[in-house]
């Protein structure tokens, strides 16, 4: 196990995926947190930025171009918009520096994978570096956790995409329902949409309003499709539609999906318990009991829900995550540690915050 100093590297570090990583990072024994980085805030404390990280972290924001800004790492994470990675990450991979990018721009093996991706999301299409596509891996620990240990690349998953993947993966790898006719409801709160301010996210026109949006269109499906295909070895098309609800943080999905004939509750639960038996931030529940939002919030567990609707046949699936921390800056610090060789859990094993 290492147990050296792991010299961190953060760009986007101004954003609400770059201010959750540093507050993880500064409660986490092996970690030298040596730049931070950003085009906002520039020469400005990060703790100006958040006062909250005042004496706990009061480095000074570089811009990424700077030639004074440090540039000797162990890993360095994009916490940036997508299109951000994929330009510079080359430059640290050539050094020998791990790259962990938060956005979609290595989530996908092949250029006919992403250019869908890409495409969805307003972009030509074209990766600015396609040949690190086969290099990188999907940065879900509990589906591949060996290979992202053997990787100096890795695509830290969508929010939305975690809390599906994680919530339908036992169903589909062992076959326990009808893979063609699976549909995730997901709600998320607005902090999902980024820092950066918008007529649609400003108070008074979400507080107490919720909507649907991207119906049957949004970015996520491509990696959720990818690692279920993958799952079970054949194409699997799903039905998604994501909400925002007046929430500042926190994603539920409520999974449908059709049991196969023979599949009992005792069946389903046996499988999900024996498929994340080991992985520390998977918490099984049973039909009967109540999850809500914040007994994730602040923490880096997915909560996971099983019932059947006997009257129709239907396995109900609700699964809960933050979506700053298991969907976004847990999850990337997870990946680091698996990289590195210490412990996953480490910075990371938390109740969260409450209330």
């Amino acid at each position: 196990m290492k147990k050296d100093t792991i010299k961190v590297g953060l760009i986007g570090a101004t954003g609400y995926g770059g201010v959750g990583l540093i507050e993880l990072l500064i409660g986490h024994p092996y970690v030298n947190i040596a730049a931070l980085m950003a085009k906002q805030d520039v020469n400005n404390p990060i703790s100006t930025v958040y006062p909250h990280l005042r004496g706990f972290c009061d480095l000074p924001v570089y811009d990424p171009s700077d030639p004074k800004c440090p540039d000797d790492f162990d890993i360095v994470f994009y916490a940036t918009p997508d299109g951000v990675g994929q330009r510079d990450a080359r430059k640290w991979l050539e050094k020998g520096i791990k790259v962990i990018d938060y956005s979609g721009d290595f989530r996908f093996n092949s250029r006919d994978s992403y250019a869908s991706y890409a495409l969805r999301i307003g972009k030509t299409g074209e990766h600015s570096d396609p040949e690190l596509l086969s290099t990188t891996v999907y940065g879900m620990p509990e589906l591949h956790r060996e290979e992202i240990a053997n990787r100096k690349l890795v695509g830290n998953p969508g929010c939305f995409a975690t809390s599906c993947i994680l919530g339908i993966a036992p169903a589909v790898k062992f076959n326990l329902i009808d893979r063609n006719d699976i549909i995730f409801d997901a709600k998320t709160g607005v902090s999902g949409a980024g820092k950066k301010p918008s007529p649609t996210f400003h108070f008074p026109a979400r507080y107490e309003a919720m909507n649907a949006y991207k119906i049957s269109g949004h970015q996520h499906v491509y990696e959720i499709e990818q690692e279920l295909s993958g799952l079970c070895g054949k194409e699997i098309n799903v039905t998604f539609t994501p909400h925002v609800v007046p929430l500042s943080r926190g994603i539920l999905s409520t999974i449908y999906a059709k049991l196969l004939p023979g599949v009992t509750m005792e069946i389903v639960r046996d499988t999900y318990c024996q498929m994340y038996k080991n992985e520390p931030f998977i918490r099984i529940y049973s039909h009967g009991e109540t999850l809500i939002s914040t007994d994730v919030r602040g923490s880096n567990y997915c909560n996971i829900l099983l019932t059947i609707d006997l009257r129709t046949g239907k396995l109900i699936i609700i699964s809960l995550i933050d979506n700053l921390v298991k969907g976004q800056a847990g999850n990337a610090l997870q990946n680091m540690n698996i990289m590195m060789g210490i412990d996953e859990t480490t910075g990371l094993k938390h109740p969260g915050n409450f209330p």
